[in-house]
């Protein structure tokens, strides 16, 4: 069995862009490094922001691309080419307006669901990766246009949900790591459904 061993996290670099609902795959990376104490690394071979960490043994890049959501692909397609991974060797985190706040959905396969980052990393990596989809809800007023509601900040509410829903994906890392995706989907799609 290949094992994960590069977790992508997609959001748009810069201070603008902090905290928004875009960012989720950043926030989630950034809360794993944190807590493993592991600093983050600009590589511009990569065109991104890296940090090795240890997930259940194993060493795993954690990779938050500076090439904007839309252009994910770029850093994935560079960090195959270098290690010579299959696209079965990665895992995205990104926000999906399906979920409710604080949901999280582990997939292997499906479409971008009209997610121009993940619809990129399809193009250039291929479809096989790990899909992990972190919940950001639907646009509250359908006049709004999508743009600004994945742009907009997250609020307090659907932030402490988001910090619980971290800790249940760091744990679901491991897990992916450690023992695949069945067990990892197991865990993740029953855990976050029950909460």
């Amino acid at each position: 069995m290949e094992r994960v061993r590069v977790i992508l996290g997609l959001g748009n670099p810069g201070d603008e862009y902090r905290n928004t609902r875009h960012n989720v795959g950043f926030l989630a990376l950034d809360r794993i490094a944190s807590a493993l104490n592991s600093p983050w690394v600009w590589e511009r071979r990569f065109q991104a922001d890296t940090s090795l960490v240890d997930l259940s043994g194993h060493p795993v890049l954690l990779v938050k691309p500076r090439t904007f959501v839309n252009r994910s692909g770029e850093t994935a397609s560079l960090l195959a080419r270098y290690y010579r991974y299959d696209a079965d060797r990665f895992c995205a985190i990104y926000d999906d307006i399906t979920l409710e706040p604080g949901r999280l959905k582990l997939a292997v396969s499906g479409s971008a669901g009209g997610h121009n980052g993940v619809s990129d990393l399809m193009n250039r990596l291929g479809p096989d990766f790990v899909r992990m989809k972190v919940g950001i809800g639907a646009k509250q007023n359908p006049r709004m246009d999508l743009k600004d509601w994945v742009l907009g900040k997250i609020s307090s509410s659907e932030q402490s949900k988001l910090e619980e829903a971290f800790t249940t994906l760091h744990l679901g890392l491991e897990l992916l790591v450690a023992q695949g995706s069945e067990r990892a989907m197991n865990q993740i799609n029953t855990k976050s459904k029950a909460s």
